[in-house]
């Protein structure tokens, strides 16, 4: 396997030996659960390196840390407060979640939470902007394995295919107008925009493609080899 064919990013959520075969399943295989517990934490782990950065968080959590700063609350908090809203907001559109969005929305909070404060603070840009690509990294690497679970959506995606779905406005502008949307709500809340908020709504598309890339491709590769 070439280097070239894994960084080739994928155009799809792939099938791997860890997929389940019903989004909906209660009771998925345990290498599953763990996989997909592992991603989430490490998705959760990228925003809070994100955010340690301190020149602009991701999209979802400038909204988060609006409203961190005006609650008194922690980010890791604020973000789970945001999951359970954007969970509310499935009831009008009839979505079904699936024990991945609830874990999507405990995990990825809870490690903001546990990992920003034990975070390194950079002392100078190239090193801040440094750590955002570490972050962006990471948070493709977490979204490739709890994607590939393929145990529901987590609650944002979730709104935002149903959105499309009863509505009809293509996936791209329906994605576009709720990131936009919530970085501005954050951004007058007070929340950090900057660079880094820009670097990674530039590079999380292709690095999440690329991750995905590569868990199927570990995926379909363990399958052959038995492993």
């Amino acid at each position: 396997m070439g280097i070239s064919s894994l960084i080739k990013p994928a155009k799809e959520v792939p099938h791997t030996w860890w997929s389940s075969d019903d989004p909906m399943e209660t009771r998925p295989r345990l290498n599953t659960m763990v996989l997909l517990c592992a991603g989430l934490w490490i998705f959760g782990t990228g925003d809070a390196v994100l955010v340690a950065a301190g020149i602009g968080n991701s999209p979802w959590t400038v909204l988060a840390d609006g409203i961190s700063i005006n609650i008194g609350r922690s980010i890791g908090q604020t973000t789970l407060l945001v999951s359970i809203a954007v969970l509310l907001l499935w009831i009008p559109l009839r979505e079904r979640p699936g024990i991945g969005t609830i874990l999507n929305a405990i995990l990825i909070a809870a490690a903001i939470e546990y990992m920003l404060p034990v975070l390194p603070t950079p002392d100078s840009f190239a090193l801040a902007l440094a750590q955002v690509i570490v972050g962006v990294i990471l948070v493709g690497i977490g979204s490739g394995l709890y994607l590939t679970a393929n145990l529901g959506p987590g609650p944002r995606d979730g709104w935002m295919t149903g959105i499309q779905r009863r509505t009809g406005v293509p996936i791209g502008r329906v994605r576009g107008a709720i990131e936009v949307s919530v970085v501005a709500g954050g951004w007058l809340l007070g929340g950090s925009v900057g660079v880094g908020t820009v670097a990674f709504a530039l590079l999380i598309g292709p690095v999440v493609a690329v991750c995905l890339n590569i868990a199927g491709s570990i995926g379909a590769l363990s399958e052959v080899t038995g492993e």
